[in-house]
């Protein structure tokens, strides 16, 4: 039996709970995700993973609800105008959790006009109805975009 002389790194300790943000600078997450059909569970389950190492748990059903309408919106509007990619951003910063999703395509988001049977068309109210402010702004350079946003707070 051969022995080895190599040095051992030292175990690494298992930790439970996510270290804190630097200090003086608010936590700030960004996620490139391709304008595909998983794009939005993927945005989802990014989301749950930040808000835990935020410690902010408890706004994390609020916060996938509105990632998943958001980024479900931009991946749609991405692909019919050719665009490969969207970016989901996540802000914390004064108690507020700021949700922003760029998209690739100019046009202004319209609320759909979903019938009482309907199964899409709903997603933009929802945002509405679960954040505590919401909106989009063009983004003003090239290519030509626009990142619709939503604001959530830990109750």
């Amino acid at each position: 039996m051969t022995s080895s002389t190599a040095a051992r790194r030292p175990i690494v300790h298992h930790h439970p709970h996510p270290p804190h943000p630097p200090p003086g600078r608010p936590p700030r997450a960004v996620l490139d995700l391709g304008a595909v059909p998983t794009a939005p569970s993927c945005a989802r389950a990014w989301t749950r993973q930040v808000l835990w190492e935020w410690r902010l748990a408890d706004l994390s059903d609020t916060a996938e609800l509105i990632v998943s309408e958001l980024t479900t919106n931009a991946m749609l509007t991405s692909r019919r105008e050719g665009r490969s990619f969207i970016r989901l951003t996540l802000n914390l910063d004064q108690g507020e959790l700021a949700i922003l999703v760029r998209d690739f395509c100019h046009s202004t988001p319209q609320p759909g006009n979903a019938g009482a049977d309907d199964e899409n068309g709903r997603g933009l109210f929802l945002v509405q109805a679960m954040s505590d402010r919401s909106g989009w702004y063009p983004t003003g350079d090239d290519p030509p975009g626009k990142v619709v946003w939503a604001v959530a707070r830990p109750e």
